[in-house]
Order: C-alpha cells, then structure tokens, then sequence
C-alpha cells in the first residue's frame, strides 16, 4: 500500500525522521538520494508515492549538503589556523 511509504514522511513522524536524518552520514544519505532520483525517473510510482520520494530526497538533500557545509567549515578553520600560525592574516 502506497500510505506507508507518504506516512513515514508525514507530520506525526516528522520528529523521529528529523533525528534519524541527523544521524545519517554523507555516504549512506548521498546513496539514499541517488536511489530516490533513480526511482523518480524511472517513473511507474503514484502521484502518492512521487510525492513521498520527492519529499524524501529533499531530507536527504538538505542532510548532504549539512555534511558538506560542516567539512567546508572545518577546512576554513584548518587553513585559518595555519595561517595564522605561520604568521600570515586570513
């Protein structure tokens, strides 16, 4: 039945995915993204269930790109702090 796939996405679990999706890594969200988009493209689901994958990937999305702000940001405080270290201003 095409509900569960829409209910695991609605607003009663909203809480509970939110934190699931914080604990999932780059890798494993990246490769959960690239499955939702393989799905969407190759069509053959319900409005329903397009929508509940569209919704998912956006999750996903947002949790990619978490990771990638965080490693960006942990680079700049690397670099910062060596060139402040070799006596050099960022």
């Amino acid at each position: 039945m095409t509900s569960n796939v829409s209910e695991a996405d609605g607003t009663t679990g909203a809480a509970g995915a939110s934190e699931a999706n914080r604990a999932l890594g780059y890798e494993q969200a990246r490769d959960e993204l690239i499955e939702v988009v393989r799905r969407l493209e190759a069509g053959g689901t319900t409005l329903e269930e397009s929508l509940a994958l569209w919704e998912r990937g956006e999750e996903l999305s947002k949790v990619c790109r978490r990771w990638l702000d965080g490693a960006r940001a942990r680079l700049d405080a690397a670099l910062t702090e060596d060139a402040e270290g070799d006596g050099k201003t960022a």
